[in-house]
């Protein structure tokens, strides 16, 4: 089972048909696809399921529907504890971005780190987790496939949002601070905090 975040609420991708109900269950193809993303999208539903028998080829398959970029990202920790958040589009969020050609994900995760906050001295400790969401670029939906690092700085410099990233607040935050930012972040931040 995969969970693809539209919005706020979880599309599920799921080889059991026990998982659903008749009107928020969708055949793996290009219209159904794009039927159960629209109503999550129009708030029509809260959930919706996307199914196909084998759990091996969903993923592969939906991906071949629904175009997929791939990205990493960083939850980065300083000598304090504190986690390093990036404000932009209204909410808090972690920094990532783009795998480039040529690029490992690690490396992907400590560039766009470093390009969107100004940290340096990363370095990563272990993979997290992969998360997923679907967005609107062009007029097209896109599936965002993005995966997390646990990452270590001694870094006390001054911290940069990329502003061409639509970067406006970089900030360490404290449990605090972390748990009043999770208020108003993404669902798929808020599972990286779960564990």
């Amino acid at each position: 089972m995969y969970k693809v975040f539209v919005n706020e609420s979880p599309l599920i991708l799921t080889n059991k048909l026990s998982d659903t109900t008749n009107n928020n269950y969708f055949l793996l193809n290009g219209s159904s696809i794009n039927d159960a993303i629209s109503a999550l999208a129009k708030k029509k539903l809260d959930i919706a399921y996307i199914y196909h028998p084998n759990h091996e080829e969903i993923l592969r398959k939906f991906a071949k529907k629904i175009p997929l970029v791939i990205a990493a990202g960083g939850v980065v920790t300083n000598k304090e504890g504190k986690v390093l958040f990036i404000y932009r589009n209204g909410k808090w969020d972690l920094p990532k971005g783009g795998v480039d050609k040529g690029e490992t994900l690690e490396q992907a995760a400590l560039r766009e780190v470093e390009e969107e906050t100004g940290v340096q001295g990363l370095k990563i400790e272990n993979f997290l987790k992969t998360t997923y969401h679907i967005f609107k670029r062009n007029g097209n939906y896109k599936l965002k496939e993005v995966h997390w690092y646990a990452m270590r700085t001694s870094f006390k410099g001054d911290l940069v949002g990329e502003a061409s990233e639509g970067i406006v607040k970089v900030k360490w935050k404290g449990p605090k601070k972390i748990k009043k930012a999770l208020e108003n972040s993404y669902t798929n931040i808020k599972i990286l905090f779960k564990d």
